[in-house]
């Protein structure tokens, strides 16, 4: 018979005193150590971070670990509506394992699993199968505010640019108003568009754009009701989306898939480990490309229970063999032409990911054209060839971003400045920035690797104050010489 632990907190009162316990335990925040760096009297951020959804957090939180403080995440989300979670995401429950530990940095009173339980008991925990969607987003909530973590929301990042000093210069704009930031190092948290814009085929370009949206569009759900809905694509996106149209009560829902069968295994969470969260980093080139394009190819398939939530409703209907070849407008609707049919719809929702395109994200216009990209680097085997990961930045240990060959000294080491802790460095990191289950990893990998980088560039700076250091740990009276000792004995007789 299980037995409740008593010492475990019973409500978020008592769980927060318990997290200022373990971090005092822990000696965190740890004491400072980086130069105060000022331009015209004001104060010069150690690291900015755009987003502040889970990737941006995690950072914060991991900075302040390694004794980076002065840190600030700027979101153009109003505060508690950061990343996808109740926004454009509907599934009901997250798909991660609910025993995930997250961001919780090694923190066990930092845990979801915390502080679900000390609201709602240990029992409740045991029966929940996997963690409802809108809950985790009030949790993300919570983590910021015991973390004391800084940031400002409804604040989008409009520019980005490189200073003669080493600076990075954001403007950041707010209700009309742009005004200038400056960092010393730059973290992208940008999400699964972080470098670019969700996908829609071509097709979906031939008729007018009031019949089509993607999967990460804000969708006002209630307007389906009694319309015809296709849905393209396979994955959990798709069959989130047919199923939030389904419910909301649409008369028919259409599922294309252009493969013979939905995807069923997934090769990624198969050999899940923690050698792959920290040893693939150190793959030789031609092995990331393989687990990327091999994982491409065999797609992951969306989870069991979101399926069920679509073939469930007997006005849901799965094409498989169908890819979209084109879409017409009829009638004020459009008709979806596969190799199998004609069908018609109301609203076609396109479920089909996300690309790298600087072209379509003009905040970055400094980087276009300049950072390394896989496609520079490496040149897969004949029938291995992948645009979409050819286009993802090749990056360093660290997240940074690396510059092209041939471009000026300057430029380059401006570039390296700025990190990408978003979807587009999986190719290059590993699946540790695109979920819940390894972020803590992750952020801990780019907190250090900022604290390295900046420690470096001040090394005069420390080296002066190492040189420099004067305080006495003896102050002279600990001890006496021998021979004065000795001395003093004989003269006493």
């Amino acid at each position: 018979m299980r037995t409740r632990d008593q010492n475990r907190p019973t409500n978020l009162e008592a769980l927060e005193r318990r997290l200022e316990l373990d971090l005092l335990w822990l000696n965190q925040p740890p004491k400072g150590w980086m130069p105060r760096t000022e331009v015209d009297g004001a104060e010069v951020l150690d690291v900015a971070v755009i987003g502040a959804g889970l990737c941006g957090l995690v950072t914060l939180a991991a900075l302040k670990r390694v004794g980076i403080p002065n840190v600030r995440a700027y979101d153009r989300a109003p505060q508690g509506f950061e990343g996808p979670w109740i926004t454009y995401a509907r599934m009901e429950t997250l798909r991660t394992r609910k025993d995930a530990t997250g961001p919780a940095l090694g923190i066990p009173s930092l845990t979801f699993r915390a502080w679900f339980e000390a609201q709602y008991g240990e029992q409740a925990y045991i029966d929940m199968d996997l963690i409802p969607r809108p809950m985790w987003m009030e949790y993300l909530v919570w983590y910021r505010r015991v973390l004391g973590l800084d940031v400002v929301n409804e604040t989008a990042l409009s520019g980005l640019g490189f200073r003669p000093d080493g600076l990075v210069a954001l403007d950041l704009s707010n209700d009309g108003a742009v005004r200038k930031v400056l960092a010393r190092r730059v973290v992208l948290a940008t999400g699964l568009d972080g470098l670019g814009a969700p996908t829609l085929p071509d097709v979906a370009s031939r008729v007018p754009s009031r019949f089509v949206k993607h999967g990460a569009d804000r969708i006002d759900m209630s307007s389906l009701k009694g319309r015809r809905v296709a849905v393209v694509g396979a994955g959990a996106s798709a069959m989130d989306n047919a199923a939030a149209a389904l419910e909301a009560g649409a008369a028919r829902v259409d599922i294309f898939v252009r493969r013979p069968h939905i995807p069923r295994i997934d090769k990624f969470t198969g050999i899940g480990s923690q050698g792959m969260t920290h040893g693939y980093l150190g793959l030789p080139d031609a092995d990331k490309w393989t687990y990327m394009v091999a994982g491409e190819w065999a797609q992951i398939p969306p989870p069991r229970h979101s399926v069920l939530r679509v073939s469930r409703h007997s006005n849901a209907f799965f094409h498989v063999a169908s890819p979209v070849d084109d879409l017409v407008e009829a009638d004020g609707a459009v008709e979806v032409v596969t190799p199998k049919g004609r069908y018609a719809a109301d609203l076609a929702i396109f479920a089909t990911g996300f690309s790298v395109d600087f072209a379509r994200r003009p905040e970055f216009a400094a980087l276009q054209d300049k950072i390394l990209l896989w496609r520079d680097v490496y040149t897969p085997p004949a029938g291995w060839e992948h645009a979409g990961i050819g286009s993802t930045p090749y990056l360093g240990p660290a997240f940074e971003f690396q510059a092209k060959p041939g471009l000026d000294p300057a430029t380059s080491a401006a570039i390296s400045r700025i990190f990408c802790f978003a979807f587009p460095a999986v190719p290059s990191h590993g699946k540790i920035t695109s979920g819940i289950p390894s972020i803590s990893e992750g952020a801990t990998r780019l907190a250090t690797g900022l604290a390295r980088s900046l420690f470096v560039e001040d090394r005069a700076y420390h080296l002066d104050r190492f040189l420099g250091f004067d305080t006495p740990e003896l102050l002279g009276d600990e001890w006496t010489d021998a021979d004065i000792y000795e001395e003093m004995t004989r003269a006493n007789g």
